[in-house]
Protein backbone atom coordinates (compact mmCIF):
# COMPACT_ATOMS: atom_id res chain seq x y z
CA UNK A 1 0.00 0.00 0.00
CA UNK A 2 2.76 2.42 1.00
CA UNK A 3 4.62 1.77 -2.24
CA UNK A 4 1.46 2.55 -4.17
CA UNK A 5 1.03 5.86 -2.33
CA UNK A 6 4.67 6.79 -2.96
CA UNK A 7 4.42 5.94 -6.64
CA UNK A 8 1.15 7.80 -6.97
CA UNK A 9 2.33 10.92 -5.18
CA UNK A 10 5.44 10.99 -7.37
CA UNK A 11 3.19 10.74 -10.41
CA UNK A 12 0.97 13.59 -9.22
CA UNK A 13 4.05 15.71 -8.46
CA UNK A 14 5.55 14.98 -11.88
CA UNK A 15 2.29 15.81 -13.63
CA UNK A 16 2.06 19.15 -11.84
CA UNK A 17 5.69 20.08 -12.37
CA UNK A 18 5.21 22.07 -15.58
CA UNK A 19 1.89 23.72 -16.44
CA UNK A 20 3.12 24.77 -19.87
CA UNK A 21 4.14 23.01 -23.09
CA UNK A 22 7.71 21.81 -23.61
CA UNK A 23 8.99 22.25 -27.16
CA UNK A 24 11.99 20.17 -28.15
CA UNK A 25 13.96 21.76 -30.98
CA UNK A 26 17.25 20.91 -32.60
CA UNK A 27 18.78 19.54 -35.73
CA UNK A 28 17.52 16.20 -37.06
CA UNK A 29 19.09 13.29 -35.21
CA UNK A 30 19.65 15.13 -31.93
CA UNK A 31 17.13 12.80 -30.27
CA UNK A 32 13.95 14.90 -30.12
CA UNK A 33 11.51 12.00 -30.69
CA UNK A 34 13.32 9.63 -28.32
CA UNK A 35 13.52 12.26 -25.58
CA UNK A 36 9.90 13.34 -26.11
CA UNK A 37 8.62 9.82 -25.41
CA UNK A 38 10.93 9.43 -22.41
CA UNK A 39 9.76 12.78 -21.00
CA UNK A 40 6.15 11.79 -21.64
CA UNK A 41 6.60 8.70 -19.46
CA UNK A 42 8.43 10.62 -16.72
CA UNK A 43 6.14 13.66 -16.57
CA UNK A 44 2.82 12.04 -17.56
CA UNK A 45 2.20 14.81 -20.08
CA UNK A 46 0.72 14.51 -23.57
CA UNK A 47 3.13 14.19 -26.48
CA UNK A 48 2.92 15.38 -30.08
CA UNK A 49 5.30 14.67 -32.95
CA UNK A 50 4.89 17.74 -35.10
CA UNK A 51 5.98 16.05 -38.34
CA UNK A 52 3.62 13.11 -37.70
CA UNK A 53 0.74 15.49 -37.05
CA UNK A 54 1.42 17.27 -40.37
CA UNK A 55 1.71 13.92 -42.21
CA UNK A 56 -1.65 12.79 -40.78
CA UNK A 57 -3.41 16.04 -41.67
CA UNK A 58 -1.96 16.20 -45.19
CA UNK A 59 -2.27 12.48 -45.90
CA UNK A 60 1.21 12.44 -47.40
CA UNK A 61 4.81 12.00 -46.21
CA UNK A 62 7.12 14.95 -45.51
CA UNK A 63 9.18 14.03 -48.59
CA UNK A 64 6.01 14.05 -50.72
CA UNK A 65 4.95 17.44 -49.32
CA UNK A 66 8.43 18.85 -50.16
CA UNK A 67 8.36 17.34 -53.66
CA UNK A 68 4.83 18.42 -54.48
CA UNK A 69 4.45 21.79 -52.75
CA UNK A 70 7.98 22.87 -51.77
CA UNK A 71 9.63 23.88 -48.52
CA UNK A 72 7.76 27.18 -48.02
CA UNK A 73 4.42 25.35 -48.03
CA UNK A 74 5.76 22.87 -45.46
CA UNK A 75 7.06 25.71 -43.25
CA UNK A 76 3.57 27.28 -43.39
CA UNK A 77 2.11 24.00 -42.16
CA UNK A 78 4.59 24.04 -39.26
CA UNK A 79 3.66 27.60 -38.28
CA UNK A 80 -0.07 26.81 -38.39
CA UNK A 81 0.48 23.73 -36.24
CA UNK A 82 2.35 25.80 -33.61
CA UNK A 83 -0.49 28.33 -33.53
CA UNK A 84 -2.98 25.50 -32.93
CA UNK A 85 -0.78 24.09 -30.15
CA UNK A 86 -1.15 27.34 -28.18
CA UNK A 87 -4.57 26.04 -27.14
CA UNK A 88 -2.93 23.09 -25.39
CA UNK A 89 -1.21 22.80 -22.04
CA UNK A 90 1.21 20.29 -20.56
CA UNK A 91 2.14 18.84 -23.92
CA UNK A 92 5.61 17.78 -25.02
CA UNK A 93 6.11 18.75 -28.64
CA UNK A 94 8.88 17.23 -30.72
CA UNK A 95 9.43 19.82 -33.46
CA UNK A 96 10.78 19.35 -36.95
CA UNK A 97 14.46 20.27 -37.38
CA UNK A 98 13.83 23.44 -39.41
CA UNK A 99 11.02 24.91 -37.31
CA UNK A 100 13.23 27.71 -35.94
CA UNK A 101 14.03 29.05 -39.41
CA UNK A 102 11.00 31.30 -39.02
CA UNK A 103 11.27 33.84 -36.26
CA UNK A 104 7.50 33.85 -35.69
CA UNK A 105 7.69 30.19 -34.74
CA UNK A 106 9.85 30.96 -31.70
CA UNK A 107 7.21 33.45 -30.57
CA UNK A 108 4.44 30.90 -31.09
CA UNK A 109 6.33 28.39 -28.92
CA UNK A 110 7.18 30.86 -26.15
CA UNK A 111 3.57 32.03 -25.79
CA UNK A 112 2.71 29.03 -23.66
CA UNK A 113 5.82 26.95 -23.44
CA UNK A 114 9.50 26.55 -22.83
CA UNK A 115 11.88 25.74 -25.66
CA UNK A 116 14.52 23.08 -25.06
CA UNK A 117 17.34 22.86 -27.60
CA UNK A 118 18.97 19.45 -28.01
CA UNK A 119 22.42 19.49 -29.60
CA UNK A 120 24.90 16.88 -30.83
CA UNK A 121 28.11 16.85 -32.85
CA UNK A 122 27.75 16.46 -36.67
CA UNK A 123 29.46 13.04 -36.43
CA UNK A 124 26.90 11.86 -33.84
CA UNK A 125 24.04 13.10 -36.01
CA UNK A 126 25.44 11.38 -39.10
CA UNK A 127 25.62 8.07 -37.21
CA UNK A 128 22.01 8.49 -36.06
CA UNK A 129 20.46 9.48 -39.42
CA UNK A 130 22.64 7.79 -42.08
CA UNK A 131 20.15 4.95 -42.68
CA UNK A 132 17.04 7.14 -42.83
CA UNK A 133 15.33 8.05 -46.09
CA UNK A 134 12.78 10.35 -44.41
CA UNK A 135 15.11 13.38 -44.28
CA UNK A 136 14.33 15.36 -47.46
CA UNK A 137 16.81 18.11 -46.58
CA UNK A 138 19.66 15.56 -46.55
CA UNK A 139 18.76 13.75 -49.76
CA UNK A 140 21.97 13.25 -51.76
CA UNK A 141 23.93 15.03 -49.01
CA UNK A 142 24.23 12.32 -46.38
CA UNK A 143 27.68 13.26 -45.07
CA UNK A 144 29.26 14.90 -42.03
CA UNK A 145 30.50 17.99 -43.90
CA UNK A 146 27.06 18.85 -45.27
CA UNK A 147 25.36 18.18 -41.91
CA UNK A 148 27.98 20.39 -40.24
CA UNK A 149 27.46 23.31 -42.65
CA UNK A 150 23.65 23.11 -42.38
CA UNK A 151 23.89 23.02 -38.57
CA UNK A 152 26.13 26.08 -38.63
CA UNK A 153 23.57 27.92 -40.80
CA UNK A 154 20.84 27.21 -38.27
CA UNK A 155 22.85 27.53 -35.07
CA UNK A 156 22.09 31.18 -34.38
CA UNK A 157 18.35 30.62 -34.81
CA UNK A 158 18.37 27.58 -32.55
CA UNK A 159 20.27 29.40 -29.81
CA UNK A 160 18.04 32.48 -30.05
CA UNK A 161 14.90 30.36 -29.64
CA UNK A 162 16.15 28.19 -26.76
CA UNK A 163 15.28 28.70 -23.10
CA UNK A 164 17.50 25.74 -22.17
CA UNK A 165 20.20 23.87 -24.14
CA UNK A 166 21.14 20.24 -23.48
CA UNK A 167 24.00 18.39 -25.20
CA UNK A 168 22.98 14.81 -26.09
CA UNK A 169 26.34 13.30 -27.13
CA UNK A 170 27.37 10.32 -25.03
CA UNK A 171 24.31 10.45 -22.74
CA UNK A 172 21.39 8.04 -22.52
CA UNK A 173 17.75 9.15 -22.73
CA UNK A 174 17.23 8.99 -18.95
CA UNK A 175 20.24 11.25 -18.29
CA UNK A 176 19.11 13.74 -20.92
CA UNK A 177 15.59 13.87 -19.44
CA UNK A 178 16.90 14.38 -15.90
CA UNK A 179 19.00 17.27 -17.17
CA UNK A 180 16.05 18.84 -19.02
CA UNK A 181 13.78 18.57 -15.98
CA UNK A 182 16.32 20.03 -13.56
CA UNK A 183 17.23 22.87 -15.95
CA UNK A 184 13.54 23.76 -16.45
CA UNK A 185 12.87 23.69 -12.70
CA UNK A 186 15.88 25.99 -12.16
CA UNK A 187 14.62 28.34 -14.87
CA UNK A 188 11.10 28.43 -13.39
CA UNK A 189 12.49 29.13 -9.90
CA UNK A 190 14.69 31.89 -11.27
CA UNK A 191 11.71 33.53 -12.98
CA UNK A 192 9.53 33.19 -9.87
CA UNK A 193 12.22 34.94 -7.83
CA UNK A 194 12.61 37.65 -10.48
CA UNK A 195 8.86 38.34 -10.37
CA UNK A 196 8.72 38.68 -6.58
CA UNK A 197 8.62 42.25 -5.29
Amino acid sequence: MNQYIMKNSRRIQAKGLFDYNIFLIGFMGTGKSTIASELQAKLEMDRIEMDELIVQKQGMSISEIFDEYGEVYFRNLESNTLIELQKRKQTIVSCGGGVVMREDNSEHMKKNGRVVLLTAKPETIYERVKNSDERPILNNHMNVAYISSLMEKRRERYEAAADVTVITDGKNAAQICEEIISRLIALDNQQTRANQP
